[in-house]
């Protein structure tokens, strides 16, 4: 049984405005209907798979959960690193946490923000892959690649090892465009998927043979895990003195037992807008759109509405990228959009809020956006689960007004509990003590009017939290 673990890190600048540091990309439908999160779990579901087992941080924990239960589907673990440090210590820590389970687990470490349009031949070559990597080899997949690709990594690979597996000769760094051309040229070298098949044992003995204070560190940050609502969580202090590093360079590139299996299908591991557009549906011009984008005389564009309320047209547009979404919009020649992380800087530089936060709040209970915000009042849709429970609070500065929508809201003011059903409204006083919950088996909606001085997020004092929060 092969263990995938499923890496849910990210900075969400690559594919910004859809794509942001409170909701990266891997969480987002890019391609498809599902989340590409969704479609990795889909990707390696199964005969020869264990259920996954999660890297992943505090912020995205419950956007895992919720879309983790959507799919039905119940992890290993979910591991919450108390702050990113590069994809060397999460796989360690994924193998570590492997092996107490199995001592002779395989692990499969996948990012899973990439897109793979066939996932069964993908599992193919994995299974390809088994034999030598339950020989002690680490196998990483090579992507057959489609162009010269200055975007990507690269593999060159050596003399065949087993069936459909080549011994790894070296890795290439990013290469510019005259190397890019030569690499493409030459079959015996591929694009780093950055995917790695091994066993937890090997993964382990790899990074005390080459990045020994990695794996002391780390282990040392496992014995101290604690179990915390079903995620399983690690004393941030002792996670703080971990090197930041990737997989890459800490391990693979000194390694000498890394094979490499061969994937020649479609894949991307969508780092640019421009590789968006490439794995787009296009019309007979080339233009990739959405639902709510129109195109007159374009060619070769992507536009692309993420709000049912914004219609976006383009007009005599030529190699170019356009995603709306309620909050920001970005406009960039389609071969540029590789520097959308340089404007996601400079929106930082400002304090632009669209920056980094994404327009709906996504939490433990639900999620809600910001409709209306203006001097000293704010309007709020809320969306809460069937059985979601807000945690028990007061505010300093701010009244509030709830007007529920759908569903049945339960509601705590002071000392009376009521339930307010659609159409109906209470008023919750500055300074009240309150509580919202949905006992209902469907979602309930309702729209909040706060008014007051004051009406950011931490003009919160909480009491009670069913989900541990402070």
């Amino acid at each position: 049984m092969i263990t995938p673990v499923l890496l849910c890190g990210g900075s969400g600048t690559r594919l910004w405005p859809l794509s942001r540091k409170s909701f990266p990309k891997q969480f987002s439908n890019v391609i498809g209907e599902e989340s590409l999160f969704q479609a990795s779990i889909d990707r390696f579901a199964g005969e020869g798979f264990t259920n996954p087992l999660i890297v992943t941080s505090d912020d995205f924990r419950f956007i895992v959960t919720e879309q983790l239960e959507a799919k039905g589907i119940t992890p290993l673990q979910i591991l919450i690193e108390p702050t990113g440090r590069n994809t060397a210590p999460a796989a360690v820590a994924a193998a570590l946490l492997a092996k107490q389970g199995d001592v002779d687990a395989m692990v499969l470490l996948v990012p899973c923000d990439h897109v793979v349009i066939d996932p069964q031949n993908f599992r193919t070559a994995v299974e390809m892959g088994e034999s030598a990597a339950s020989e002690g080899q680490i196998v990483t997949f090579g992507i057959k690649p489609e162009r010269a690709e200055t975007g990507y990594g690269w593999l060159e690979t050596s003399v065949q090892t087993h069936p459909g597996v080549h011994a790894l000769a070296r890795f290439v760094e990013k290469p510019d465009e005259v190397t890019a051309q030569k690499l493409f040229n030459d079959e015996s070298h591929l694009w780093n998927s950055g995917v790695f098949l091994t066993r937890a044992d090997v993964l382990i003995q790899a990074f005390a043979d080459h990045a020994p204070e990695v794996l002391e560190t780390v282990s040392a940050a496992i014995g101290t895990v604690s179990t915390d609502l079903g995620f399983t969580r690690i004393d941030p202090e002792t996670w703080a003195k971990v090197p930041e590093n990737s997989i890459d360079y800490a391990v693979m590139e000194k390694a000498t037992n890394v094979s490499v299996v061969t994937y020649d299908g479609q894949w991307s591991d969508l780092g640019s807008w421009q590789s968006v557009w490439r794995e787009s549906d296009k019309d007979g011009a080339g233009n990739a759109l959405s639902k709510n984008s129109t195109v007159l005389n374009c060619e070769d564009s992507l536009l692309r509405s993420e709000s049912d309320e914004i219609e976006l047209v383009g007009i005599g547009l030529k190699n170019v990228v356009a995603v709306a979404m309620r909050d920001a919009v970005m406009v960039a020649d389609i071969s540029d959009s590789q520097n959308v992380k340089q404007a996601v800087q400079v929106l930082r530089d400002r304090d632009a809020k669209q920056a980094v936060k994404f327009p709906v709040d996504h939490r433990p209970w639900g999620w809600f956006e910001t409709l209306v915000l203006a001097d000293r009042f704010q309007v709020k849709r809320i969306h809460v689960h069937p059985g979601g429970i807000l945690s028990l609070q007061s505010h300093v500065h701010r009244a509030e007004h709830w007007i529920v929508v759908a569903g049945i809201a339960r509601v705590t003011v002071n000392d009376e509990v009521k339930l307010i059903s659609e159409n109906q409204s209470v008023y919750i006083p500055l300074g009240a003590v309150h509580r919202l919950e949905n006992p209902g088996e469907g979602p309930m909606v309702l729209i909040e009017v706060q008014t007051g001085a004051y009406l950011e997020e931490n003009d919160i004092v909480r009491y009670e939290d069913v989900y541990a929060r402070s």
